[in-house]
């Protein structure tokens, strides 16, 4: 079994559902991971995946978790493949922005790692409700307004949208 398909299966029950007591575990220690990128504003993770399991103090598995979570705000993602394909041995060499990543766990509602205070180390408070909002608008789609039949047709026909694209 591939270090990917422990960590699923240690993650996710057999209908897909969260198994909590794993959450409670890696949650917290993916807070850390976290704190200390900000506190030190490393934008950039280097090593093999057993290396950096060991240097942040988790189990590979959890590790391999951290680093398929992150994946969409590095600057170069790997692939799903490559993250399935990862072994202790596969070495890691990933950066990321932090606007991209702070905008990540908004989207993914991750208040419990946007909310940390070693953001105001990187983003003012003013920036951090900017990138907030931002890709919460990023989010919402927004229908255009559709004219009353007897309006006047936004094409510039001069017809009343009925009678030119409204019919």
């Amino acid at each position: 079994m591939s270090i990917y398909e422990r960590w699923i299966t240690q993650a996710y029950d057999r209908l897909g559902q969260t198994v909590p007591a794993h959450w409670n575990t890696y949650l917290p220690q993916e807070q850390k991971i976290y704190e200390e990128l900000l506190e030190n504003k490393g934008t950039a993770i280097s090593g093999t995946l057993a290396e950096l399991a060991q240097k942040y103090n988790m189990p590979v598995e959890n590790f391999l978790g951290f680093v398929d979570g992150i994946n969409e705000a590095l600057d170069k993602p790997f692939s799903a493949e490559e993250v399935q394909a990862f072994e202790e041995s596969t070495n890691i060499d990933v950066s990321f922005q932090f606007e991209n990543l702070y905008k990540k766990m908004v989207e993914y509602k991750a208040d419990h790692l946007y909310e940390l205070p070693q953001w105001d180390n990187v983003f003012t408070p003013e920036r951090q409700e900017e990138l907030y909002v931002e890709q919460k608008r990023s989010t919402t789609v927004r229908k255009e307004a559709v004219p009353g039949r007897n309006e006047p047709c936004p094409c510039g026909s001069g017809k009343k949208y009925k009678k030119c694209c409204g019919a």
